[in-house]
């Protein structure tokens, strides 16, 4: 097992790529999500990366164009197809052995897979697929604190609230602003927030998709839970992880993570 950087062309664009080899013919694409660099948030997915060869499973990680080390400009994950593509190639021309290909994106790097329509793929893990539209920036402050709240989703954290002794204690205490809770309340109750376009395009992508799919959602994750807002949430394809955040920070979400990746190579193997 070595870890080695590459570079590959995609339409007149150099991207840089890093390779973790391993002996077993089914290997793992990760798709970096926002604008991060292939390291991915907090180096995470080049740790990711090392566990998963470990395990026996070449991983190819990369720039898209206009991002970290790649040339080009970046037209973000809505137009990253190519990029996925050019990354297929490469993968399978620096690994000749390579049979089957898993690919997993986080946040809108899921998004793009699905409106890839997992093109060149043989099974997809999406973790906590980003269905807000284009024009809202995909920031670590959005993924913290998502623009437009649905409102299923406030009338989801009021019934939370509602059974926290805490939150009751804060309203009998005066330290909850009442004209503030006054405007989330008549926001609660409006009507439910119809399905993005970007969402209507991600679900017609994915159903293009012949193999397996798993959509993992992390329980404590703002953008997971507004995913679910327009998705069909007796799904037999979603896996949740309870107390994890968006980037599955926690010990015990690293684990599980793994655990749902291994599985999904192993299925394709």
């Amino acid at each position: 097992m070595s870890r080695r950087q590459l570079t590959f062309n995609c339409r007149g664009a150099m991207l840089a790529g890093t390779l973790d080899t391993a002996p077993s013919a089914t290997g793992l694409l990760i798709v970096s999500g926002g604008n991060e660099v292939r390291s991915g948030a907090f180096a995470s997915q080049a740790a990711l990366a090392e566990r998963i060869a470990a395990a026996g499973f070449p991983v190819l990680r990369f720039d898209r164009r206009g991002i970290g080390d790649s040339e080009g400009e970046n037209a973000t994950f809505t137009a990253s197809a190519p990029d996925i593509a050019a990354a297929l190639r490469a993968f399978r021309a620096h690994v000749p052995t390579l049979r089957g290909v898993v690919a997993f994106g986080n946040c809108d790097a899921a998004s793009a897979l699905m409106l890839a329509g997992g093109e060149g793929c043989d099974a997809l893990v999406l973790a906590n697929p980003w269905t807000f539209e284009p024009e809202t920036e995909t920031t670590e402050a959005a993924i913290e604190a998502p623009p437009q709240m649905t409102p299923q989703r406030i009338r989801a954290h009021y019934l939370r609230r509602l059974a926290d002794p805490r939150a009751w204690l804060r309203l009998l205490g005066g330290k909850v602003k009442v004209s503030a809770l006054a405007a989330s309340l008549k926001d609660a109750a409006a009507p439910d927030a119809p399905p993005t376009g970007l969402a209507h395009d991600m679900a017609a992508g994915l159903a293009r998709f012949a193999g397996a799919a798993t959509i993992l959602i992390a329980e404590r994750d703002r953008t997971a839970q507004a995913f679910l807002d327009h998705w069909d949430k007796s799904d037999p394809r979603l896996r949740r992880c309870p107390e994890a955040s968006h980037s599955f920070v926690e010990p015990q979400a690293r684990i599980w993570l793994l655990g749902q990746l291994l599985a999904a190579l192993r299925s394709v193997a």
